[in-house]
């Protein structure tokens, strides 16, 4: 039994040994298939393939990495803004202060998928709150300064709709568009907002600012208060029902479809 393995390990071994290789496709195959095999490729030079395996980065996409860790003076700053003002189309213009600092205007998407808290009315001594959706796909336009950070944008948002939900829940992300891609990134709260407008200019598909939930991976439960758990109930419960009623619906209409056929085949 050994002896017979041994022979056919040895066997399979040179079979597969004995194999060609096409130039172009890289296609492998046994060198007495090889008449038998037909391809529809042509041929890659070398130089194709080792540019196919290195491609470097965009050069502009490199080069505007690089400007976006510069320092820039208050000229360059001047000459950025008037370049901006000029290509703007919403009167959304920037303004230069006495001490290289800036002002200007910024939109925000929200993108919120999960209800807020909200503060409302009085009740008695105490303050209602109550939990819904924003709506979802809408602008804000927030007058900021170059210093406010990412983190100040995301309070002053929340504050305009009165949420009252803990701000580290959310997060200022940038979208933008290269080659009919799409990218996101959650901005550090660090960052200027501002001054990542202006590098960008004012074309929203090279640079725009959303709001969204924190993607923890998890829903992080001990962050929300009791109510707030409670108003996350009574949504499920909302919702539920709403997806039971539309099944019942659904059935209930192929019911009435199906005993109709069944009439009309009996008469």
């Amino acid at each position: 039994m050994g002896a017979a393995m041994c022979k056919l390990s040895k066997k399979v071994g040179q079979h597969v040994r004995k194999k060609s290789t096409g130039t172009g496709c890289r296609y492998a195959c046994h060198a007495a298939c090889r008449n038998k095999v037909s391809l529809d490729c042509h041929p890659v030079s070398q130089d194709r393939l080792n540019n196919n395996n290195n491609t470097p980065a965009p050069l502009h996409d490199v080069e505007k990495e690089r400007e976006q860790r510069r320092e820039f003076s208050t000229e360059e700053i001047r000459q950025k803004i008037e370049a901006y003002n000029s290509m703007t189309k919403d009167h959304l213009k920037m303004t230069l202060g006495s001490h290289g600092e800036y002002t200007g205007f910024i939109k925000v998407l929200m993108d919120l998928r999960r209800p807020v808290t909200v503060r409302g009315g009085h009740k008695g001594a105490t303050v209602a709150e109550e939990a819904f959706y924003l709506p979802q796909e809408v602008n804000m336009i927030l007058h900021i300064s170059s210093n406010h950070t990412a983190r100040q944008v995301v309070g002053a948002l929340l504050g305009k709709f009165k949420v009252v939900d803990n701000p580290a829940k959310y997060a200022l992300y940038k979208r933008c568009r290269r080659e009919e891609q799409v990218y996101v990134c959650k901005l550090a709260e660090a960052e200027c907002p501002l001054y990542l407008r202006l590098l960008a200019g004012p074309d929203q598909d090279s640079l725009s600012l959303v709001l969204r939930e924190q993607q923890t991976g998890e829903v992080m439960w001990d962050a929300f208060s009791i109510p707030e758990l409670r108003n996350f109930l009574l949504i499920l419960d909302k919702e539920e029902q709403e997806q039971k009623d539309a099944l019942i619906r659904r059935y209930t209409l192929y019911r009435k479809r199906l005993e109709e056929a069944i009439r009309q085949h009996r008469v």
